[in-house]
């Protein structure tokens, strides 16, 4: 337990609502119509990137000349037609956990690789707005998780120090930017196994956000 933590920031995707498998059944969706092949493996490499980092990972694997705007709309209206309008299924224990940092006085921060306008939408729509001091998009920092650019602002944001923040984490991306951005990252796997190096780079590995609530419960905070 790290001593001194009085911030927690979450990713969105993955973490607060059951939307990476929706994007990934999307594109795989869009893919089929369109003979795309291997898109779950682009999907995956993509997980916790912005917008520009998933194009130009979509383009390695294609070919520059891959219509990337093009199959991204149309895979953005398959999500939209099962996610909109407060769809989105939140993930088990969400709720209850802001709560409980609510309750206990923490700043509680979102950082999510989505762009602003819709991660304020999508978070509004399922009724968690007034749990977060701040939210950071993807389109407000330069560079895209892994770097750690996006932690940094949400830090700077709350008022508060990288060594007193856990961060919430699905993917290999965001745990890479939590730990570069000096953080207490805490991964709750998605979509994404967890390997060797996650291992090494996140404080703790756990199962559910039920079981990041019980972590803290014992740890006391």
């Amino acid at each position: 337990m790290a001593s001194g933590i009085d911030t927690v920031i979450f990713d969105m995707d993955g973490v607060i609502f059951d939307s990476e498998i929706l994007v990934l059944q999307a594109w795989k969706e869009v893919a089929e119509r369109h003979g795309i092949a291997g898109v779950e493996a682009a999907c995956h490499e993509c997980l916790g990137t912005n917008s520009v980092v998933s194009k130009g990972v979509f383009l390695k694997h294609y070919g520059e000349d891959f219509p990337y705007e093009e199959y991204k709309a149309e895979m953005a209206e398959v999500f939209f037609s099962h996610a909109s309008g407060g769809k989105l299924a939140k993930k088990p224990g969400v709720e209850e956990l802001l709560k409980y940092l609510k309750m206990r006085g923490f700043k509680i921060g979102l950082a999510s690789s989505t762009r602003e306008v819709l991660v304020r939408s999508e978070i509004s729509d399922g009724g968690l707005l007034g749990y977060f001091d701040q939210i950071v998009g993807g389109d407000m920092v330069e560079r895209s998780k892994p770097e750690p650019d996006i932690f940094l602002e949400a830090c700077r944001r709350l008022g508060t120090r990288p060594e007193n923040c856990y961060v919430i984490e699905d993917s290999h991306n965001g745990i890479r930017a939590a730990y570069a951005a000096g953080m207490h990252p805490i991964m709750v796997p998605d979509l994404m196994e967890v390997t060797e190096e996650m291992k090494s780079l996140a404080e703790e590995i756990l199962g559910s956000l039920c079981a990041v609530q019980e972590f803290l419960q014992g740890s006391g905070i």
